[in-house]
């Protein structure tokens, strides 16, 4: 199939374009990603709501990806138990070639079509699931595989891919498509794609630990007090919800651990 993102650039000749040049153009094609991620809200929406739905019910949430796709999953499942204070298995990125591949490509891990549901295997995947694949093509012969699998053995299925009509889409019961274009750099789908994938990443994960009740207000009541700048964080939203003087409420916070528990014990 003929992808968009690996159409060439509008823009010809970047060598010999100024810096400014180069980063005007650049900022002119990223201002683009919002507005297609926009046309897929939809399809993000209904994602979101069987993802959490099967969150409650005792489910996981499984990202499976190769290179750049990948690394954005492994980034958001990692983010989610400092952010909302669910246990590190509850969203799992998983990057073709292991975890090696975070940080240095492994040769076609991404070809390997059965590989993907090797590793889900290795978490005890279940019919409670749900297993999203990332791929800025949509073509990515690990995710394809992995979500076959996974609806084989009738685990939800859903995808993040930036061309229209791919075989990833195809196989993912609930496909999020967000079309990106050419990037600027010919087929450097780390670019647009990357930021597009990013985003969608942030409002599913994000509205699904709403859904599951980890946030209150506009508060993170349940994130982990892993640094100082966090714990001061959490101090002022002990504050705001008690009355108290900063110290008492930095004492009652790292007494019993959170800002939802610290705040529920203070109203006992």
């Amino acid at each position: 199939m003929e992808t968009t993102t690996e159409r060439e650039s509008h823009y010809k000749n970047l060598e010999q374009l100024s810096v400014r040049e180069l980063l005007e153009n650049i900022n002119k094609e990223d201002q683009t990603v919002p507005l297609a991620v926009e046309k897929a809200l939809p399809q993000i929406e209904q994602l979101a709501t069987i993802t959490a739905a099967r969150m409650k019910a005792g489910g996981r949430l499984f990202y499976i990806g190769a290179g750049t796709s990948g690394r954005l999953g492994v980034v958001d499942a990692s983010e989610c138990p400092p952010t909302f204070g669910v246990p590190f298995d509850m969203v799992v990125g998983i990057i073709a070639g292991g975890d090696t591949a975070i940080r240095k490509a492994v040769e076609f891990a991404e070809d390997d079509a059965e590989q993907a549901w090797n590793d889900l295997l290795e978490f005890d995947i279940n019919d409670k699931d749900v297993v999203v694949g990332i791929a800025a093509s949509g073509t990515t012969p690990y995710v394809i595989g992995g979500l076959k699998k996974a609806n084989l053995n009738k685990i939800i299925t859903g995808c993040i891919v930036c061309n229209s009509g791919s075989p990833v889409a195809a196989e993912a019961q609930y496909p999020v498509e967000v079309v990106t274009g050419p990037e600027f750099l010919t087929g450097s789908t780390r670019m647009k794609a990357g930021t597009a994938q990013k985003l969608v990443l942030n409002m599913l994960s994000t509205s699904v630990m709403i859904q599951l009740g980890r946030v209150k207000g506009n508060k993170m009541v349940d994130m982990q007090l892993s640094n100082h700048k966090l714990v001061n964080r959490g101090a002022r939203m002990v504050m705001e919800e008690t009355g108290l003087n900063e110290t008492d409420a930095t004492e009652l916070l790292k007494k019993y651990g959170s800002v939802r528990n610290a705040v529920d014990n203070y109203k006992k």
